[in-house]
């Protein structure tokens, strides 16, 4: 028999901490010893431990922190509204007897504030007709105890869980009662996923309170804290089985509404499938702004667009970007895609949909589909959803793109000298981007410069960490402060020196990994 050693851990108590409530961490199998507690790289706290057990660090101001101990790190999250940030996770297996301690560790772990339970529903027009167990449309035991004791086990780390629930599809059994609502195609056939469900007008009044009345029982009878509305990114337009024309961008307005009225305190996560219909329904009463990007979003500067539009709602924003490269390459090539789509979605201000179970990620929208990670891989999930959470003020709060009016020659105000940069994702370069971010200046460095092409979802060839990058920066009237993190490197900001150059200061950076974040307070230590 192999006996496992005991490996050190930090874990926070919670995913995210609403403000006000005492803040602990999990400590495990450590030296007795000090817990260090940084705020953007200050220490703001030193606490002592035993080694193992839950230690408290008090009432924390909200933001994101990092603790260490012994090279051992976390992050801490607390928030005034828990729900202002979603980092999103999944489950997709629910046999009688699971054991929910697992899927409860990875969202600490990552800090997952919410898990969907895919395909979790007996029927999709019929979520609970199964009664305790049942087998799913696709032949997959489901057992509503082991539905429950996830729900409840999350809840009870800080995550809201999620249950699945598709806006428009009905299966083969229901279809008799609901084929007068069906949206046809031209030729005079339902629209359809497959050959299994077929599609339904969304804000048809009947569907609606059929809809809404479902979800309400399954909170009632499982646990659930709200619902991942789902739908297939089609038809956009299409007549309904009485001949009604309906704009489904409508239809889908109309539905949100009717369900937040419905369901008020349930947090709610609708699908813009790929894009569809962000601009219509990403100001809709729901808690996020979730897309599903596909073909033509293929490079890492159009995910970047993508969120760029989605954040003007004002909501958090998580793109399910599923990384297939997972199935068709190496785990060192995959996790640098990997690498490099986190670093394009982290520094615009959004997040990823992909990690789940005990530690699997996602390579198919069909979620029971999904992929073991490597350790190597759960150790890079790790650092930089710790390094998403301790960063949280710099990288998820309000920012502005302030990049063509700081760099270049003619701004002469702020940029990185030494090293090829560009203002968009292109191979063989630095992408450089420049953002202000509570009066101080945020600047982002991908590196791109070993890569063929900027796509996101492909095999990477492994990043060389590149020397040489100096930042340039006018003086204001004293000294500036630049200070530099890296969530490959030791994880926080650290200062970097500076040296004086006439009307600007120089700061060296340290070498360049994947993605490298340099905080700027122009102001600095006036003189």
């Amino acid at each position: 028999m192999t006996v496992t050693e005991p490996r050190p851990e930090l874990l926070p108590e919670l995913a995210t901490f609403p403000a006000g409530r005492e803040v602990r961490v999990e400590v495990r199998d450590l030296r007795p010893g000090t817990l260090c507690v940084r705020h953007l790289g200050e220490v703001v706290a030193e606490v002592p431990h035993d080694g193992h057990g839950l230690v408290s660090l008090g009432a924390l101001t909200p933001g994101g922190y990092g603790v260490e101990a012994e090279g051992v790190r976390t992050a801490l999250d607390v928030q005034r509204e828990p729900r202002s940030r979603l980092r999103y996770g999944f489950v997709a297996s629910f046999p009688p007897g699971r054991d929910p301690g697992g899927v409860a560790e990875l969202a600490r772990r990552l800090h997952l504030t919410a898990v969907q339970l895919y395909d979790w529903a007996y029927r999709h027009a019929d979520l609970l007709g199964g009664g305790e167990e049942y087998v799913d449309p696709l032949g997959r035991p489901v057992s509503l105890p082991t539905v429950r004791a996830l729900a409840a086990a999350l809840r009870a780390c800080g995550a809201d869980p999620l249950g699945y629930a598709a806006v428009y599809a009905v299966g083969e059994e229901e279809w008799a009662r609901w084929s007068h609502l069906a949206l046809l195609r031209a030729g005079g056939e339902p629209w359809s996923l497959g050959t299994f469900l077929r599609i339904v007008d969304p804000a048809h009044p009947e569907w609606l309170e059929h809809l809404a009345g479902q979800l309400r029982r399954a909170v009632a009878e499982t646990g659930l804290a709200g619902f991942h509305l789902d739908q297939y990114g089609y038809p956009r337009r299409a007549r309904r089985a009485d001949g009604a024309r309906v704009d489904v961008a409508e239809s889908f307005a109309t539905l949100l509404a009717h369900l937040r009225a419905q369901l008020p305190a349930e947090r709610l996560v609708f699908n813009q499938v790929n894009d569809f219909p962000t601009w219509r329904t990403a100001h809709s009463p729901q808690d996020a702004v979730y897309i599903e990007p596909w073909h033509p979003q293929d490079d890492l500067g159009d995910l970047a667009r993508t969120v760029e539009r989605a954040r003007r709602a004002g909501k958090p924003v998580v793109l399910a970007a599923y990384q297939s490269v997972y199935r068709s390459a190496d785990a060192a090539s995959a996790d640098t895609a990997t690498a490099l789509t986190m670093a394009t979605l982290f520094s615009h201000g959004a997040t990823q949909l992909l990690a789940g179970e005990e530690g699997n990620v996602l390579v198919d929208p069909y979620y029971v589909d999904n992929h073991p990670a490597e350790p190597g891989t759960l150790a890079l999930l790790r650092r930089w959803y710790d390094f998403l959470v301790e960063h949280d003020e710099l990288l998820m709060g309000p920012q502005e793109d302030v990049t063509t009016a700081y760099v270049g020659p003619y701004n002469d105000e702020c940029d990185v000298v030494g090293l090829p940069c560009t203002g968009e994702p292109t191979a063989g370069a630095v992408w450089r981007r420049v953002v202000q971010v509570d009066g101080r200046l945020v600047v982002h460095l991908v590196n791109l410069l070993d890569q063929p092409d900027a796509r996101w979802d492909a095999p990477r060839a492994a990043v060389r960490p590149v020397t040489g990058g100096v930042l340039r920066i006018r003086r204001v009237a004293g000294w500036p402060r630049v200070r530099v993190a890296d969530p490959d490197g030791e994880g926080y900001l650290r200062d970097v020196p500076l040296r004086d150059d006439g009307e600007h200061v120089l700061a060296e950076l340290p070498p360049l990994r994947v993605w490298q974040l340099v905080l700027v307070d122009p102001w600095g230590e006036e003189a």
